[in-house]
């Protein structure tokens, strides 16, 4: 009989570990889910952007929750990443077809946009200056009202986009073209 119980606790155990780790593999239900930022540019080309989108859930986001001056990864869980398939300019710098990690410089009336050639890190893992390709300045604007969820957004605009970075009442945005 107590043979029963232990292999009936074992398997229970067994049971509840596989469901936690199917839990852990669906990215959906995390607090900061998976998000998409797309650029379409024809003939089945397109940047993107792919981050995790934290929610702001009543705390102060700028100053607080991201600190003000200093390198923040840009989102939530694993590193924002910047793909593309074509040269790009952004920020008057030119960014060569491929992949890339995307972190920011957060301030209340300038942010700076960093691009990494580094990839693969976890999002808080910034591998210092020396794996930068570009610092570019973002301009910063207040949105008319508060955003809960983190965007990355790339609206097409003339001949490029507008990158745009939303969250609480703030805008970061620029300019990004084909080369």
């Amino acid at each position: 009989m107590k043979k029963m119980y232990v292999i009936g606790g074992v398997l229970s155990l067994v049971l509840v570990c596989a469901f936690a780790v199917a839990a852990q593999q669906d990215k959906s239900k995390r607090p900061s889910p998976p998000a998409q930022a797309k650029w379409d540019l024809g003939s089945g080309k397109a940047v993107t952007i792919d981050y995790s989108s934290p929610r702001a859930k009543g705390r102060k986001v700028y100053g607080e929750l991201v600190p003000l001056g200093q390198v923040w990864r840009t989102g939530a869980n694993e590193a924002t990443t910047l793909v593309t398939p074509v040269d790009l300019t952004i920020g008057g710098t030119t960014v060569p077809a491929g992949s890339y990690t995307i972190f920011t410089v957060p301030n209340k009336d300038k942010w700076a946009l960093v691009i990494s050639k580094k990839t693969g890190e976890w999002g808080t893992d910034y591998p210092g200056q020396a794996n930068d390709l570009t610092r570019v300045d973002m301009k910063v604007s207040t949105l008319p009202s508060p955003v809960e969820n983190f965007t990355i957004s790339l609206e097409k605009a003339g001949n490029g986009a507008n990158l745009n970075i939303d969250w609480e009442t703030t805008r970061a945005s620029l300019m990004v073209s084909k080369k």
